[in-house]
């Protein structure tokens, strides 16, 4: 699959959520609930491939997920359009086929 008929690189990406001191449950519900409609709108449109929940310390709200992009830029613009960013740090990691990987 192909967005401009180059194969689609792959991207790991740690997302590390912060919400402001003093945001309401409300709030975060509703930003949660934002974003999980726009997982499943990228994970159908084979953008979202993957979600991990890493080991967590208490507190913390972080989540790993493989994603499908052309390059790094058209990666960003998937994560700008995630409703979390506005609260969350992505750290990305462009990932390269490796000779043995049993999935080849």
């Amino acid at each position: 699959m192909t967005w401009r008929g180059e194969p689609l690189m792959e991207f790991l990406v740690d997302m590390v959520t912060t919400v402001p001191q003093g945001t309401s449950e409300e709030a975060v519900a509703e930003i949660r609930a934002r974003e999980a409609v726009r997982s499943r709108e990228l994970a159908a449109r084979g953008i979202l491939l993957r979600l991990w929940r890493p080991p967590l310390a208490p507190g913390e709200w972080r989540t790993w997920g493989l994603f499908s992009a052309d390059d790094a830029e058209q990666l960003e613009q998937v994560l700008v359009s995630m409703p979390l960013r506005v609260w969350r740090h992505d750290t990305v990691t462009p990932l390269s086929p490796h000779p043995n990987d049993p999935g080849r």
